[in-house]
């Protein structure tokens, strides 16, 4: 089969629009859920963040998860537990109930993102591995596209209960051709091309790969010891909770500010995430396409990095003065497609540093610790807006974010390489002494 690794990333892809249309589900239909159950915006913000603290966990827990059991049976554990746990959601009926299943939910969904990490370190050459990303990283936006359409479609029909269990389905039906395709890695698939497991193979940008060198694997306490795994870890904290102050509370931002109600918020919640797809191609595509070009990994990784920082920080206090439903959803395009132009290089970074072995595990970690900058986020959106009524300190949040991340990393891991273990650099030392 020629170019599995595509039809791979493909289906990795896939997962992710199940689990953006999932996640976003609760949002979209919240006003009538709200209205149904009396509940509020304190309410939302209370059960988003029992959402991301499982979350959090889960992306810890999950990227050690797969590290030890591989992509193929971690996938098919995460996407068993987030389908079986949006299901749950048609028999809630107060905030308690609400937090419990979101909060299976979160710590299911949170697989995802170290299992793509890990999927596409194993599956892709250097100089790919961002447009890969970038691929996935659409997947997020399709969900997000999708989502608001068909959700709100689904609720006029058959009700809110009866919406959350079609689409749990969906992550079921799509274990059928994972488990098909995806027999192992590069390495040893029975289905792939010899041409095209050298071109992977050939093309790990990854410590201890060449001239016979042991491959670095360091464990959880020595991977934390290094400044390239905090330069990762401190660039999520930073820059995971301008997408989801929008993935969150997009919906509810159009409904105060503009009066939606779920059937407009449907036709329109949709458009700024066409933006966020088109940025995660362009991002990929970009520091693939340096790469191609003679630049070093380095520098193309913090290039795009850098270009999606100078589109976001301009567009998110820009619309603080949005006034116009039209305005307000282009300037959010803007910010979203340079969200994701950044987000998808910066997410590539644990590969650049470490081994196969290694990445699940620091993407994890990472991502947890984006998460806790997330809840914190989550919680001040209705104090800083005034319960939705004031929404310019909700984009000044967003927009004092992005220098912090650049500095992330641009400055604090240094140059993008393979990190070495202390005992390799000592004898570097030596041998260069």
């Amino acid at each position: 089969m020629k170019n599995l690794r595509w039809i791979i990333v493909s289906l990795v892809a896939l997962a992710t629009i199940i689990n953006y249309i999932d996640r976003a589900a609760l949002s979209v239909m919240w006003p009538g859920i709200a209205e149904d159950l009396g509940m509020d915006s304190h309410d939302y913000a209370n059960i988003m963040s029992v959402f991301l603290i499982a979350y959090a966990i889960g992306q810890a827990v999950f990227g050690r998860i797969f590290d030890a059991v591989g992509t193929r049976i971690g996938f098919m554990l995460s996407i068993v537990v987030w389908s079986v746990s949006i299901a749950l959601h048609a028999l809630a009926s107060s905030v308690a109930s609400f937090s419990l299943f979101r909060s299976l939910l979160g710590f299911g969904e949170a697989g995802n993102w170290p299992g793509a990490t890990k999927a596409n370190a194993e599956w892709f050459p250097a100089k790919e591995r961002a447009l890969a990303q970038g691929i996935f990283g659409a997947g997020a936006s399709a969900g997000s596209i999708i989502a608001p359409p068909l959700v709100a479609f689904l609720y006029a029909f058959l009700g809110w209960q009866a919406t959350f269990v079609v689409i749990a389905l969906l992550g079921f039906l799509w274990l059928v051709p994972w488990l098909i395709i995806y027999k192992s890695g590069p390495d040893a698939h029975p289905w792939i091309t010899q041409e095209e497991r050298e071109l992977i193979l050939c093309g790990q940008f990854t410590p201890g790969n060449n001239n016979g060198k042991e491959e670095y694997v360091p464990g959880l306490v020595e991977l934390l010891s290094h400044r390239q795994s905090w330069s990762v870890i401190s660039a999520r904290f930073f820059i995971e909770p301008i997408w989801w102050l929008f993935v969150a509370w997009l919906p509810l931002y159009l409904n105060d500010k503009f009066g939606f109600d779920v059937k407009a918020i449907g036709a329109s919640a949709w458009i700024p995430f066409v933006g966020a797809a088109a940025g995660a191609l362009f991002g990929g595509w970009l520091s693939g396409r340096l790469i191609s070009r003679g630049w070093s990994v380095n520098k193309s990784r913090k290039f795009a990095v850098f270009v999606g920082g100078a589109l976001m920080l301009p567009a998110l206090l820009a619309t603080t003065l949005a006034n116009t439903p039209a305005l307000a959803l282009g300037m959010i395009t803007v910010i979203l497609f340079g969200f994701q132009a950044a987000i998808n290089n910066i997410q590539t970074l644990p590969s650049d540093y470490f081994s196969g072995k290694t990445v699940a595990s620091l993407a994890g970690i990472s991502g947890a610790v984006g998460v806790v900058s997330v809840i914190t986020a989550i919680q001040l959106v209705p104090v800083i807006t005034n319960d939705g009524t004031y929404y310019p300190p909700f984009f000044i949040l967003g927009a004092s974010l992005v220098p912090l991340m650049l500095i992330s990393v641009l400055l604090v891991g240094g140059r993008i390489t393979p990190v070495c273990s202390k005992r390799e650099k000592k004898q570097l030392a030596e041998a260069a002494g």
